[in-house]
């Protein structure tokens, strides 16, 4: 009896979104660069984001996120449950002395 040939399966590849971050001023010196692109899956927040940059980049710069504010696509980020599209710029500002 002959078995039925097999086929090789694989999982459909995770899709995924990158954006550019850009860090200002002391989130800069925390993160140790001035941008950098962030692949993320596919329908991840502002806040999911933020999530990976601090496991990415340690305690410094997760205490500069913690106080930042942040700009998507030149907007400010008001509900960080919205969900950059591809080719987003993520903007890092975090709190400035002075006035």
């Amino acid at each position: 009896m002959m078995s039925a040939p097999t086929r090789a399966t694989s999982a459909p590849a995770a899709r995924t979104t990158t954006v550019t971050v850009r860090y200002f001023a002391g989130a800069k010196a925390a993160a140790g660069t001035r941008s950098e692109d962030v692949t993320l899956p596919e329908g991840a927040t502002v806040d999911d984001l933020v999530a990976a940059l601090a496991a990415d980049h340690g305690d410094a710069l997760a205490r500069v996120l913690a106080a930042a504010s942040f700009l998507l696509d030149e907007v400010a980020v008001r509900d960080r449950t919205v969900v950059p599209t591809p080719g987003s710029v993520v903007d890092v500002l975090p709190p400035f002395a002075g006035g």
